[in-house]
């Protein structure tokens, strides 16, 4: 091989490692901008629009788009549901009640990011119905929320307690709004609402109708706690519906649910960002304002934090 030949041969072996050095760096540059954008869309699971988990939801993402996220609020079923989609990672937070988390399979595959507000158990029907204890549900047609959802679940527990099944009524699937349509055209007696207060659709049903919530009370509330203890007695203020007395009935938190597996540093840039704009997700709702705060963020959270939230906490001086 002449000398021309050997300085051809190292240009073009020169000229192919740097070709590949520089598809290598392109590959990586665009799995790093793929995990990048992966990292910075997340998904929130909520529940019907008709409650409260919607736009609580909604105001949530609003905030994390505030700090740099792209964000999507999906309407769902509710906890169950909620869940499932934290699970499978379809969804990346999502809002759940308390007792639907103790009851899940998969508890210990759960993290929370923070505890929200208190959903009251409310068992809502018409004067006319005459159903003044919960007994009274025996042959009436009673709405129990959406299939699987955690109000199904709740309603569930609460025949139990009393020693009814859904057998002793025509139990019917169906979300809050579908409900309240149903009870305004005399077409369902009773439904049940597990929500923050006050609840719009019972405030629809209200303008109206001669609204009575049933009170939880006796052997029943004393059945109830004793085998699902993450029920607390409560009471709805008279004045929140303008009952004529408050009424008594049982209560159990929401949290909010993030997946394990995200990052720790994006756990603690979302806590960090939402408890900086706390006044946006506090406006939301009066049941926000009342309840989502920095200083009651482990109300009622049995399950373990994410790491990253936890280091936010910390800082924060809220845990040890």
């Amino acid at each position: 091989m002449n000398r021309k030949s050997i300085i051809s041969l190292i240009i073009v072996t020169i000229s192919l490692i740097f070709t590949i050095g520089c598809t290598r760096e392109e590959e990586n540059n665009i799995d790093k901008n793929k995990k990048e954008e992966v990292n910075n869309f997340l998904t929130i699971a909520t529940g019907p629009t008709s409650g409260l988990y919607y736009p609580i939801g909604t105001s949530f993402a609003k905030v994390l788009k505030k700090v740099g996220y792209r964000t999507s609020v999906q309407s769902t079923g509710g906890s169950v549901e909620n869940i499932n989609l934290i699970l499978t990672k379809a969804a990346d937070l999502a809002i759940a009640m308390s007792d639907s988390v103790d009851q899940s399979k998969e508890t210990k595959e759960l993290r929370a990011l923070t505890g929200l507000y208190p959903n009251y158990v409310q068992l809502v029907t018409i004067k006319k119905n005459k159903i003044r204890k919960f007994e009274d549900l025996k042959g009436k047609r009673v709405g129990i929320g959406a299939f699987n959802s955690g109000v199904e679940l709740n309603a569930r527990m609460m025949y139990e307690a009393h020693g009814m099944s859904y057998e002793d009524s025509v139990v019917q699937y169906l979300n809050y709004g579908d409900a309240v349509e149903k009870m305004k055209n005399g077409l369902v007696d009773a439904i049940f609402v597990t929500s923050g207060i006050p609840n719009e659709t019972i405030m629809e049903l209200k303008t109206d109708s001669d609204i009575v919530l049933v009170p939880i009370t006796g052997k029943g509330m004393i059945n109830l706690r004793k085998k699902y203890p993450f029920f607390v007695e409560d009471v709805i203020p008279a004045e929140i519906y303008g009952t004529d007395r408050d009424i008594k009935t049982v209560s159990v938190r929401n949290i909010m649910l993030v997946r394990k597996d995200l990052p720790e540093d994006v756990v603690y840039e979302i806590t960090k960002g939402i408890f900086d704009n706390i006044k946006s997700i506090k406006a939301s709702h009066v049941t926000s304002k009342q309840n989502i705060s920095l200083e009651n963020s482990q109300i009622g959270v049995k399950i373990p934090f994410h790491p990253g939230a936890i280091k936010y906490y910390k800082e924060q001086g809220v845990v040890k």
